[in-house]
This record gives structure tokens, sequence and C-alpha cells, in this order.
């Protein structure tokens, strides 16, 4: 059989490989998490500001081409711009 010094040495570092196992899921989901909330944290104002710009423009461009009287749009002048 097994000597009792050797399966008491093997319990303890069996006991030391799950306490390493839990601390690295911690480690792990603690990573992935903060990875997920940097990428909305960046990604979701980037797909508003598809939406904000072109209102923005909007808001700019026809107050001048009111002024000068042109009547371009602001979607003919994206696309002149090549955009």
């Amino acid at each position: 059989m097994i000597d009792p010094e050797l399966a008491a040495k093997l319990d303890e570092i069996s006991a030391k490989a799950d306490m390493a196992y839990r601390a690295a899921e911690s480690v792990r989901k603690y990573i992935f998490w903060t990875g997920v909330i940097t990428a909305a944290l960046v990604v979701l104002p980037l797909i508003g500001l598809l939406f904000a710009i072109p209102a923005f423009m909007n808001n700019y461009v026809n107050p001048l081409n009111d002024a000068t009287g042109n009547t371009t749009s602001t979607a003919d002048l994206v696309k002149s711009l090549g955009l």
C-alpha cells in the first residue's frame, strides 16, 4: 500500500492544486469581464458617434447653406467628399 506519510503529502499537494485552480479561475473571470467592459466602453461610443456626427453636421451645415443660398444637402456634401 501507500505509506501514510506519502498519502498525507499527496493530499496536501492535491489541496494546494485545488486552491491554485480556484485562484486561476477567479483571475480568468476578472480578466474576461475587464475585457468585456473595456470593449463596451470603446465600441458603444463609436456606434453612438455614427449617429451623432451626421446630426451635428446638419446643425452646422444647414444654417451655412441657408446663409449662402446653397441648396446642397449634407448627404450630398458627404458624397462629394468621398466618405
